[in-house]
């Protein structure tokens, strides 16, 4: 996807999604809210720093799904069985309903609804000259990786160091995957991601 019209075009699609999902899931958002309040002391939303466009930081919204004493803390990775995840934060995860407010940063044209998800600067500070070409784009809520990682957290539950595991197989194998959309990515393409993510969290739930 180059210049002109493509670029307007997937900032439309970004801009009328998420503002459609913002209005109408609104009472979910407010509840969901409520839910992490009540269950846990600390804030509703998780908010954390992430490199996006250029290698520009921004920050990204969440749900919070741990403990607020834990939540920021080491490993900057999730396992399934991570003591730090609330009751409440397994089934959000689960449904991935804890990244819903990052429509919020597509609105604000931080984030698209398709791209690489975006990285904390820890770990794109390893990146190689060609995997930071992932940076030439907005990071997004989904992309190709996302799809074929869907059980990360349980692929990194079974290793007895997940940071490590992470870093030396996960992490490049999901740069190549975005490298490819990068190369190959049109609008087409990015509305068969939106259905193919849809579908895939209703398989996994």
């Amino acid at each position: 996807m180059g210049r002109g019209r493509p670029v307007i075009a997937k900032r439309l699609l970004d801009i009328l999604i998420s503002l459609a999902a913002l209005i109408l899931l609104s009472p979910l958002f407010l509840f969901i809210a409520v839910a992490v309040r009540v269950s846990s002391r600390g804030p509703a939303f998780f908010r954390q720093d992430r490199v996006g466009l250029r290698g520009e930081t921004f920050r990204i919204w969440k749900f919070r799904t741990m403990t607020a004493e834990e939540a920021h803390a080491a490993p900057l990775v999730t396992s399934s069985d991570d003591r730090r995840v609330t009751a409440v934060g397994r089934f959000l995860r689960r449904w991935k309903l804890d990244e819903l407010p990052q429509f919020v940063n597509v609105l604000l044209g931080e984030m698209s609804i398709v791209g690489p998800r975006p990285e904390v600067r820890r770990y794109v500070a390893m990146y190689s000259d060609e995997q930071r070409r992932v940076l030439s784009v907005k990071p997004g809520m989904t992309d190709e990786a996302s799809i074929r990682y869907a059980d990360e957290e349980r692929i990194l539950a079974e290793c007895d160091d997940i940071e490590a595991t992470y870093v030396n197989e996960i992490m490049p194998r999901k740069l190549e995957l975005n490298l490819k959309y990068i190369d190959g990515r049109s609008l087409w393409g990015d509305i068969a991601l939106i259905l193919r993510t849809a579908v895939g969290v209703f398989r996994a739930a």
